[in-house]
């Protein structure tokens, strides 16, 4: 999800309308610029049960990994 350019609290809502959409045990890369989302989207995935597995640095950005758990 390419969220660049967005600040919070947008890519974790973006986040959250995303993650219903894919399979459990899927993963969604959020792509975020935003230095609140290194916070909030772990922040949230400890308040909803979804599994944060860590940022990655793409060339385009941050990435924010997150497996869908339920």
């Amino acid at each position: 999800m390419d969220c660049l350019g967005q600040r919070c609290p947008l890519p974790v809502i973006a986040m959250a309308r995303r993650i219903p959409a894919v399979p459990v045990g899927s993963v969604v890369r959020v792509l975020a610029d935003d230095p609140a989302a290194a916070i909030d989207i772990p922040a949230w995935c400890r308040m909803r049960g979804q599994e944060y597995l860590g940022k990655v640095e793409t060339g385009a950005g941050t990435g924010y990994e997150v497996r869908r758990r339920h």
